[in-house]
Parts: C-alpha cells; structure tokens; sequence
C-alpha cells in the first residue's frame, strides 16, 4: 500500500530538529526545472522528518528517538554530499534525495526508505505525464559578460568527438550526469567543470574514463588559451596550433616567464613539428598534475597547452646545440611520446629564466659553525629552484666532544638537524612541491641512537625532525659484526676524523686502531654496545617511523666510478645517486627515465628503438650540465669537471603486465636482469660516442672507466672487499668486450650513466607504474598536490573484460578488499598471480630484481620494500639479503595501515632465504618478533 507524507508534516520553520551545519551561501541547488537556488541542510532535515513521520505517525513528533534518528540521518546525507560540494558548487535535487534513500537504508530503517522511495516514484511519474516538450537549449554565461546558447546535442557531440577511439564508455550516462549539474545562466567556468566532474566520477567504472575525462579538461586549457592569446577557435582547432604556439612564446617572454632566447628559433619550423594528436594519450591524473604544477599560467590562464609545454623544455635543452631546432625536434618528440621523461625540476625550469634543471644534491657539512651554517644556507638556495637534497653529517662532533674554542661540551649533530628540517620547510621547492632533505649519518657516530630517534612522535620536540628524512650509512663491517655477533663501538668524528674518508678494509684496520686506543683510555669519549643491539634499533625504528633508511657505504665506494676523486658519503633524497662530495664540490644528478612499456613489441624489447631513444636521452641529461643555473658554486664546479647524470627506468609492472609475468617469479626476475642490461649497454655506449664528439669529462683520467672496469665488473672489487658476504648474479648477454674497448679508446663523456629514480610525478604524466615499483593497490585513491584521484589498474580491467568479469560488481568487490583481487572467488588464479599488489609479494622478489639490476648499475636505484606485517624476523631477513644480494641503498619500509592488515595475504617463494645468521630485533623468545 502507498503511503504517503501527511499533510500535517511538520514545515521548514517547524521540523522536528534543525540540522547543526550551517548552510552555505555558495552551494546552489539545482531543481528539476533547472533553476538554481541556495542550498540549505534544513530542507533536507525536513524531508527526513515528513518521511519519518509519515510511517511513524504524528503522535511521534515529539519523540526523542525520531528526533535524535532525522539529526543522524541529516548528518549522513550531509556528510555523503560533502565531497561533491568542494568540488563542485552545484548539487541536482535527485542527487540529494538518492543520498537520504541511502542513509535510510544504511541506518535500518527500510520501512521509511520504502515509502520515500515509492513517493519519488509517484511524483517522477506525475512530472512525466505534466511535462512540455524539452528545453532546446540553455544559456551560458560568457567570461565578457555576454551569453551564449548551448543545446544537449551540442553537448553530445563533443562526447562522441571525445570518445570516438574509446569502446567501453557510455556517452548517454556522461551526458545524464552533465545534465544534472548544469542549468540556464550557468557561467563558462562552472560549465566546463561540470563536464570535467561528471566524468572524472565515472573512472572508477572503466579506465577509458580517465582519457574522457582528460579531453574535456584539455578541451578546456585550449579554450582558454586560444581565447587570451586571441587564436581563433573552430572545429579543427589543431589547425590553429602553430599560429598558438607562436603566440604563446612571444607572450611567455614578453611577461619573463621564458628566456627571450626561445624567440631566436625559427619558431615556424618548430610548430610545424608539433604533433597535437598526441593530447589523446593523456589520462586525467597526468594532464591534471601537468596543469596544477607545470604548465606556465599568467594570473589565471593557463597560456601552456601539452605539446608547447614539451617543445618549450626541449628548446631549452637544444639552446647550446649547433642546429638548435634539429635537436629541439629530436627531444621534443622522446617526450611528446611519452617515450622518455625528464625529472621535474628540468620540466618546471627549462627555458626559464632560471633553468634549475637538476634533480638532486649532496652535500657534506664540515665540523665547524661557520660550515654547519653555510651548509644549511646552501640547503635553502638549492631548495628554492627545486631541488632535492642530501647531508652527509657524519663529520660533526658528538654530543660530549670538547669545543676547544670555548672549552665547552659540544651539543651534538642534532639540534643543527633541527635547523636543517626548518629550513627544509620554510623554503619548499619554486612554491610548487614541498622542500626535501635527507640527511645521513654512519653507523659509527656516537650521536647514532639519538639520530634514530629523530623521527618519533614522542620525546623532546626540539630534538625531533618531522619533516626531514633520514638514512643510515652504514660500512660493511658494521654489517659482519652483526652476523658475527661482535661488539661495536661509538666515536666522536674528531677523536676519529680519518675514518669519514675510509672504506673496505682500510676503514676496517683504521677502526679497530681506535678501538684499541678507546681501550687504552687515549679516546676518552666512546660507547660500546653490542652490534646487533643496535642493529635491533635502527629495524625497530625503521617499522615505527619509517626512518632512518637503510644504505650500504662500501658498495656505494667499492663500485664508484669516480673514486680516484673522492668518497661518496652519503646518498641523496631518494636513494639513488651515489657521487663523492668534500667541502669544495657538491655533487649533482640530472635524471631522467625511459618509458620501457614504449619499447616493446609482442613483449619483447624493440631493441633499436630503446637504443636510439637512451641516445637522446642521454645527449638532453648531458645538455643540462652547461644549460643548468647552479646557485651555488661547488655545484657547478662538480658538475662540469664529472658530468654525471642518471637514466633511469619506469614502467616494469606496466612491462610484466604485457609479458603475462607475475612480479614473483623468476621471468620476471630475468627480465628485470635483461632490460636494465640493455638500457645499460646503451647508455654507457651513448656517453661513449658523445666523448668522441665533444671530448671526455675533465677527471676521466684514472676512474674506472680509464682502466677498462664497467660496473658489471666492479663486483669483482666488491667480492674482494668483502670476502664471503656476496652473492650477486654476474650473467651478462651483449656485446660488452667491443664496448669496453671502445671507452679505453675514446673515453667517456659522463662520470655515472644510470640511477632509477622513483619517477613519482613524471609516471603519473606518462600514465604508468612507477620506477621499478610493483603495483600499489589495483584500485585506490591518490592524493597529492593536485588533489585526490581514482586509479584503478587498466591492465586488470582489460584481464577482467576479457573474461566477462567486468562489472559493477566487480568494482564494488575490488573497493571492498581495497584493491585486492586474492579474495574474490570468481577471478582465476593465473589472474590472481598476475595482479598480486606489492603487499601480497614475498618482499625477497623486490630484492632479487634489484639485485640483477644493481650489477649493472654504475649509482643505484630508490627501491621501496613492502611488508603486509612486518615482524623483527623478516625485517632482519630482507635487509641482510639486500646487503648480502650486492643493494647499494633500500628506500621506504612500507607497510599497511591496521584496518587493512586482516585482509592482506602474503605469499611466500620456494627458495630458501640467504645463509647469514638470523637475529630477531626484539625479543627472540616473543611471538610477536616471529
């Protein structure tokens, strides 16, 4: 029987409660008829309260219970419609009633959902059979003022115009979501978002729609811009793309965001090259974080659309080259493929008045406060151009020494930590990503357990460091110590001053030296503890904090290119560069990554392309070490006298996915071997070839290099240094006899080739998987700077669609298990193999791969390890095997959250994990630390 709300329901002025949230004069309502009007959270207690009365009865209009039910209720409606509202400032009234059916469900009360539903019905039905014929059109009300007719079909047009290459959209539910948000008077700006919105919520349904939703935003961008720089605008839009480009440099320049130079190319020949087609390829995460971070905007116009932006970096990458727009071409088409990508800092700053092109930075910080002080002004001025960077503190005195200046007790490296982390916050990257810092410390530092605990929540704030990242540096014998079970001990470095500069076994005599002079009482500031003691508390505090990281100083100098020169003391914000650095030279990396999913064919490396792509690349990374503007001098003295630079990766999983290889098992460890060897061959032949071009780096003589030792064969020289403590395949497949031979002839152009980055931002940009990294989850929410965004795996959905599994269901399960398909009975095994996410591996994989990838590394990679429930055991297991597999640094130790611990699955490999002894970090006899 329909029941219906009685006519002496309660009225706004007088419901039965009042909503506690307070309307919104910015959100608007729209009705049926598509007028607008205010928000208001009363008129949906309102509605509420009809409901509930209209089952309950009037005699329960002054009951507690309803009242106390209608206020929960609102508050989940309201809660529910929060989201859209921020986003979005316009709400369509059915939107707001399917939100009161769902709480009504939600809280148990079905007796009163079922009447609210039915009279919507009843009411839809009445409004069908009263309505006119549709409105035709609407207005839209133009930025000048001035209002323009839109219809529906002229919407439907540009969805099928949008989706005409993508098969699993539906263009008629785009089009009913649209309709609901946009209404008569509606501005320009508002309109064009609302498409953007509809189907951006959609992504979560089909992958395809990211790419819709990515054309609607361009869509907008190219609007915009042709508009400001007066382009005129028609139906074949990219034929207008020269006269834009054209305009936009001359107008970047004329308001100095670009160097005057750029308008010195033959600026027609360059547009002609430009290939808008390529706009198509974007997914809404990449183009929406290009637009936020780093297309050139001017007040509030974005004047920079995708293919002027990857043209505008590549100009400035070619602005030394002899035919500048001949190379310009080659670059700009590497990235406009999406076949390379530069790092971030070289896509904010190229062509720039300010062309900070470099990722990274390393410094050393000298024991003196002068030194301390001017290396934390050096922190703020490299940070200011975005980049990234890392301290090697290891020289600063203890906490105890003796300042002789003032016959004081020193204070300790922390509280200049404290200033460092301050520093790192207070001057962020160009204003458009946070400031970063990492700063490292060696495991022989009397101040070592302090420098552990700088990340903790509890304690002492001002000597705690929440926004600086920290790392271990920790020597070999640190390591055999704690397999062995031996004692360790702590110095001040200036009672120790040498043992900062020593590796391998003369770091080995020169400590056990000091350690006989401690005993003899001639140290008389040191402590000893037992090494797996300390090794227990670096583990415990990685789980905990996250930090400090774990990293090896003897592979990182045992393998150095570039020792005759000096000693790498530290790594860098992420892990991956490994360059030497004293009190007259900062290291410096400009970094780049090859896009490995674009250089396969049926699975299998195209290995032509991938080698004419790593040349270019290889020619823009060494491009940017004369182009780079350094703010301080020791970087530019670094970087032009070794000429490092780093090529990295990104892209494996994507990689597996269309190899059909689980990320754990060993084709895929194999693969991982092969591709970065090849990527490797190529790279270090390319810097070959440009030293006979443009001559060798200027401290060639006497690296490695020089004496015929290519990193594969410097793990002869580590095995030496370490003696039964390596276990690193030495497989190789190409051709590296004739290349060796060709480097003692012509030398090299680049002190280090390759370093894997982390590839965060520019795998978003390209549409990818990150790095090296194994899928995260198969479907979550990505926040970052530019906001909150739905991913979801496209290479599941693609598995799924092939097998009839794809439906709302199907989505509806993976947001159930966050991600996950392990759990979800009707998906096969070999597709549950495939799409483990990084949570369900055998974190031994991640390091087997990075091993086979490290031999043929000359720095190192950023290589995130992921633990469902990491236990003292595990921990300890996998940070040995990653010594002991030849890793030169590890990076994150992640892990999940509590609420997803009992849905995690882990499963483990057959192989038997390697033979060093096995300590537990805490108690061995707890069962919690098994």
């Amino acid at each position: 029987m329909h029941t219906q709300p009685a006519p002496s329901a309660p009225t706004e002025a007088n419901p039965i409660i009042k909503s506690n949230t307070k309307s919104e004069s910015n959100y608007q309502v729209k009705k049926r008829s598509g007028q607008t009007v205010p928000f208001s959270a009363d008129k949906i207690t309102v509605a509420i309260s009809k409901a509930m009365l209209a089952v309950e009865g009037q005699k329960a209009s002054g009951s507690q219970r309803i009242h106390d039910a209608v206020q929960q209720l609102t508050d989940q409606v309201l809660s529910a419609l929060q989201r859209s509202l921020i986003a979005y400032p316009v709400v369509h009234i059915e939107d707001i009633q399917d939100q009161v059916e769902l709480a009504l469900m939600r809280s148990g009360h079905h007796k009163v959902a079922r009447a609210y539903v039915l009279y919507r019905t009843e009411r839809a039905q009445q409004r069908a059979s009263s309505e006119a014929s549709p409105k035709v059109g609407f207005s839209i009300l133009e930025s000048d003022g001035q209002h323009s007719i839109c219809s529906l079909n002229d919407i439907e047009a540009l969805l099928h115009d949008h989706c005409d290459d993508l098969t699993d959209v539906s263009v008629p539910k785009l089009l009913k979501l649209i309709e609901k948000s946009i209404f008569d008077g509606i501005s320009r700006n508002d309109f064009n978002q609302s498409l953007v919105l509809a189907a951006r919520g959609l992504i979560d349904l089909d992958p395809d729609y990211s790419k819709v939703t990515a054309r609607l935003l361009l869509q907008n961008l190219r609007d915009s811009a042709f508009s400001y720089l007066a382009v005129a605008i028609d139906n074949s839009q990219d034929l207008n793309y020269a006269d834009y480009f054209h305009r936009y440099i001359h107008t970047a320049c004329k308001h100095q965001y670009l160097d005057e130079e750029l308008k010195s190319y033959d600026l027609e020949r360059l547009a002609d090259a430009l290939n808008p087609s390529r706009d198509r390829q974007f997914e809404y995460l990449g183009l929406q974080t290009l637009t936020d971070r780093y297309f050139i905007k001017h007040n509030t116009v974005c004047l920079e659309l995708p293919q002027a932006f990857f043209m505008r970096v590549a100009m400035g990458l070619s602005i030394n080259e002899v035919d500048r727009e001949a190379r310009a071409i080659e670059f700009y088409n590497v990235l406009s493929s999406f076949d390379f990508m530069a790092s971030t800092p070289t896509l904010f700053n190229s062509g720039t008045l300010r062309p900070q092109l470099s990722s990274c930075y390393l410094t050393t910080v000298p024991d003196d406060l002068s030194g301390i002080y001017s290396a934390i002004h050096d922190n703020a001025l490299l940070s200011k151009f975005a980049g990234g960077l890392g301290n090697d503190w290891s020289r600063v005195r203890g906490l105890g020494a003796v300042i002789k200046g003032t016959h004081g007790q020193s204070q300790g490296v922390v509280p200049f930590l404290k200033v460092a982390n301050d520093t790192a916050v207070a001057v962020n990257q160009g204003g458009k990503r946070k400031g970063a810092v990492c700063a490292y410390l060696e495991t022989w530092h009397i101040d070592v357990e302090d420098f552990l605990d700088l990340r903790k929540n509890t304690g002492d704030e001002r000597r705690r460091t929440h926004d600086m990242n920290t790392a271990n540096w920790i020597p070999d014998l640190f390591m055999q110590r704690v397999v062995e079970d031996q004692m360790w001990t702590l110095f001040s470095p200036d009672d120790t001053p040498d043992l900062h500069d020593l590796v391998g076994n003369a770091f080995k005599q020169r400590y056990e030296y000091y350690e006989a002079q401690a005993d003899a009482g001639q140290i008389p500031l040191f402590r000893r503890l037992k090494a797996v003691d300390l090794w227990r508390k670096m583990l415990s505090m990685l789980f905990e904090t996250g930090h400090p990281w774990i990293t090896f100083k003897d592979a990182c100098n045992v393998r150095y290119t570039n020792q005759h020169q000096g000693v790498v003391h530290s790594s860098n914000l992420c892990t991956e560069i490994t360059l030497h650095t004293n009190d007259d030279e900062i290291a410096v990396c400009n970094l780049g990554s090859i896009n490995l999913v674009n250089h396969l064919v049926d699975g299998e490396i195209d290995q032509s392309k991938l080698e004419t792509t790593v040349r270019t690349a290889m020619r823009m990374l060494d491009n940017v070490i004369e182009y780079n503007y350094y703010s301080v001098p020791q970087a530019r003295r670094s970087n032009l006298k070794h000429r490092p630079v780093g090529l990295g990766v990104m892209g494996f999983q994507d990689a597996l996915y269309l190899r059909a290889q689980a990320y754990d098992s060993d084709e895929a460890t194999q693969f991982a071997d092969k591709s970065m060897e090849a990527i490797s061959y190529y790279a270090i032949q390319a810097s070959n070839e440009l030293a006979q071009e443009r001559g060798t780096y200027p401290s060639y003589d006497g690296s490695l290099w020089s004496q015929g030792i290519l990193p594969i064969d410097s793990i002869d020289l580590l095995e030496k240094s370490r003696s039964n403590y390596l276990d690193q395949d030495r497989s190789q497949t190409l051709d590296w006899d004739s290349l060796r031979s060709s480097i003692k002839q012509t030398g090299m152009r680049n002190s280090n080739c390759l370093a894997i980055a982390p590839t965060a931002t520019i795998s978003n940009i390209c549409g990818l998987s990150q790095s090296i990294e194994p899928t995260y989850q198969n479907l979550y929410v990505k926040s970052n700077l530019s906001g909150e965004f739905t991913v979801v795996n496209k290479h599941l959905v693609t598995a799924l669609k092939n097998l009839g599994l794809w439906d709302d269901v199907m989505v509806n399960d993976l947001k159930y298990y966050d991600g996950s398909v392990q759990a979800i009975e009707r998906i096969p095994d070999h597709v549950k193999a495939l799409f483990k996410n990084a949570f369900e591996l055998d974190t031994r994989w991640l390091i087997e791969a990075a091993s086979r990838r490290q031999k043929w590394l000359d720095q190192a990679q950023s290589l995130n390890l992921y633990l469902a429930e990491p236990s003292g055991k595990k921990l300890d297991q996998i940070y040995k095997l990653a010594w002991v597999r030849g890793l030169k640094t590890t990076y994150y130790l992640r892990s999940l959250g509590a609420t997803q611990m009992e849905k995690a699955t882990s499963q483990s490999i057959e192989t038997e994990p390697t033979e060093t002894k096995v300590c537990s970090i805490l108690d061995p006899d707890c069962d919690a630390c098994q």
